[in-house]
């Protein structure tokens, strides 16, 4: 049965770590492993999470055996195939729609990019007094 009680507005380092939780948690399931380093950055509409230490074994064994690429395009297939789960969680932890996902992969250093790009937020018309920022450019419009 659900749990349906109030779920608490995570904001700042809170919601950077949940998020960074929230992504390595889904590696673990998908993978077997999730990396050993996490940390998320969120700026206007742009969240991103830098992974770190995220190969397994198996995928290390195969970089030093000359199959990077394969190792690559392993990645890329489970990251599209996470790609549900991992746009919930930042939906559910951002309160925000996902408008889209990229993702991508390095070797050396062993380093993850996961970035979601968040649905524009509604101008406040409280904070613009009604005005459009980008209309009056910062300039008094009764000027």
């Amino acid at each position: 049965m659900a749990n349906h009680a109030p779920v608490e507005v995570l904001q700042g380092g809170q919601l950077n770590a949940a998020i960074s939780n929230a992504v390595v948690h889904a590696f673990s399931e998908y993978i077997g492993r999730g990396p050993t380093k996490a940390r998320t950055s969120i700026r206007d509409d742009l969240v991103v999470c830098l992974l770190e230490n995220g190969l397994t074994k198996a995928e290390r064994s195969l970089v030093a055996g000359g199959r990077q690429q394969l190792v690559l395009d392993t990645r890329r297939a489970f990251q599209q195939t996470m790609r549900g789960d991992l746009v919930a969680a930042v939906e559910g932890l951002t309160r925000r729609r996902v408008i889209a996902f990229m993702s991508d992969n390095h070797i050396e250093p062993d380093i993850a990019t996961e970035s979601f790009l968040l649905e524009p937020l509604a101008p406040d018309p409280v904070a613009t007094n009604g005005a459009d920022p980008v209309a009056t450019n910062g300039a008094d419009p009764a000027s």
